[in-house]
């Protein structure tokens, strides 16, 4: 089909000249808007208004320019229906055989904090109307909703399986224009957590090798609105193409190091979604050490996160054996050219850190549905010492540690510290006593290949996501050596397992709060 009238209207102004100039030389009559117009007309180029067609001027602040039958009776006229032909040369329509168009920038201006008003005057209205009337008779008008497609128009002809193309994606255009609007109407405008109709726009950001297993198919979405530092905008530095699995641990990972991203180095080491190994010291490197010696078998081809600038030093620890994936928010150069030695190794930064106190929701699907919940940002407040003893100040801060470690453990889960590191975690297991168990052994086993003297849970705070159902559990943390609990408490046999704190001279506090992850 060959294009003989062309409207242009478009906010984003790339390529715009080279296309309208192409256009032009191949004899497209050129029809456009308001700035579009302009930019248009400043490279040379014959540009007709839309109000010269349509016989009225912009009004209202352009908010009323294009919605008028001598633009959408162009674009919807079925070329071979007479009624449709007839009805064109009764009230002078023209046909217009290509749009194209780009929304306003709804997302970037709520991104950049705008007023209420500034929002609502980024609601494009005319734009999604043409679009609509354009994709709906895409048997005679292409429709062009992203600069990357101005190619397949360029020549002035277009193909009906283009224009079909042309027109699937300008649906999907609209649907995640509208889905952005309603979203920010129910949850930031109004603070609905949960609408009637739930409205969440996702963007394809890229296609990925495959899924879980090498038999499924996978990709990565990114939400319209996604918070900074997070794994929606890194920059992947070198390595191997990120798989559906490296970036599910990679988030795990990064969700649980912006814990500490105003504390001490901090490093996380994690393995199929939950953490082996994390540790804070003086230094990166120091930090990583740690938090390897506490499971290092498990750390072999696991992820790892950091809440600091990756340096030389560090680079270099990690480089003593295969990781698949490092994150961190930013790399200095020397450890950028110590990875590149390692080409499967993927570097992504992510520039900051989200925020863990952050609100937004989570969404799993099931069976014919979906579970949303809201973020578990929940943060330690007040403590409550419920034994005689009361923890000493090293206690405090070791369980205080154990406890933001626990609440990105699979539950049931049991993880040890001490002296701001992790010394044994226990993870996803059917009851709270086999997850202390475990903990306990791979204690025991990091002790005996780092050739130390005794495990580390000697003298460790404890932490449990939920309450201890039975003192069963807590006894196994005394015998592994723990000094000091801290577990949510509520459970109906929290008497007892308090008392058995107390004979056993533990020091145990309540946060009231859980964190069950599953």
């Amino acid at each position: 089909m060959k294009i003989t009238r062309a409207l242009l209207s478009v906010s984003d102004k790339t390529g715009l000249v080279e296309l309208g100039t192409s256009l032009s030389a191949h004899g497209v009559e050129l029809v456009s808007t308001g700035g579009t117009a302009k930019v248009l007309r400043d490279a040379g180029l014959t540009v007709r208004d839309v109000s010269d067609l349509t016989g009225f001027p912009e009004m209202m602040d352009g908010r009323v320019k294009t919605l008028h039958p001598a633009v959408h009776g162009g674009l919807l006229a079925v070329r071979d229906n007479p009624e449709h032909v007839a009805a064109m040369e009764t009230h002078g329509i023209g046909p217009i055989d290509l749009v194209v168009v780009n929304l306003y920038p709804f997302a970037a201006t709520v991104a950049k904090g705008a007023s209420r008003d500034e929002i609502i005057e980024n609601i494009d209205i005319g734009g999604p109307s043409m679009v609509r009337s354009a994709a709906k008779n895409h048997a005679s008008v292409a429709i062009v909703t992203d600069p990357a497609d101005y190619a397949l128009v360029a020549t002035g002809e277009t193909s009906l399986e283009q224009r079909r193309a042309l027109a699937g994606k300008a649906y999907a255009s609209t649907a995640e224009y509208d889905a952005m609007i309603a979203s920010w109407f129910a949850m930031a405008d109004q603070g609905i957590m949960f609408p009637t109709s739930l409205s969440v726009p996702y963007k394809l950001g890229q296609l990925l090798r495959y899924g879980e297993n090498p038999h499924q198919s996978a990709a990565l979405y990114l939400p319209a609105f996604a918070p900074s530092g997070s794994l929606a905008d890194h920059k992947q530095v070198q390595g191997k193409e990120l798989s559906y699995n490296n970036l599910n641990d990679a988030d795990a990972a990064l969700e649980l190091v912006s814990e500490f991203r105003d504390g001490p180095p901090t490093v996380v080491i994690v393995k199929h979604a939950n953490p082996c190994g994390v540790a804070s010291a003086e230094t990166l490197v120091e930090a990583y050490r740690a938090a390897f010696a506490c499971d290092s078998v498990s750390a072999f081809g696991g992820i790892v996160a950091l809440n600091r600038p990756l340096d030389r030093e560090t680079a270099e620890a990690i480089s003593e054996i295969f990781t698949e994936v490092v994150a961190a928010p930013a790399a200095d150069a020397d450890a950028v050219a110590i990875f590149a030695k390692k080409k499967n190794l993927r570097l992504i930064l992510t520039g900051r850190l989200p925020d863990p106190a952050r609100s937004g929701m989570t969404l799993k699907t099931i069976a014919g549905g979906a579970l949303v919940q809201s973020r578990d940002n929940g943060q330690l407040g007040e403590l409550t010492t419920v034994t005689r003893r009361a923890p000493t100040t090293q206690e405090f801060a070791d369980a205080r540690f154990a406890w933001t470690v626990a609440k990105h453990v699979k539950s049931n889960a049991i993880v040890y510290a001490k002296d701001g590191a992790t010394a044994g975690i226990g993870a996803g297991q059917m009851n709270r006593l086999e997850s202390a168990r475990i903990a306990a052994w791979k204690a025991k086993d990091a002790a005996e290949k780092a050739g130390w003297a005794k495990p580390r849970t000697i003298g460790s705070a404890v932490a449990s996501d939920a309450f201890f159902p039975f003192a069963d559990g807590l006894l196994a943390a005394v015998e592994a050596g723990a000094t000091c609990v801290i577990q949510p408490g509520g459970s109906i046999r929290d008497a007892e397992v308090i008392a058995a704190a107390d004979e056993a001279g533990l020091a145990m506090v309540f946060t009231g709060m859980r964190h069950f992850r599953h």
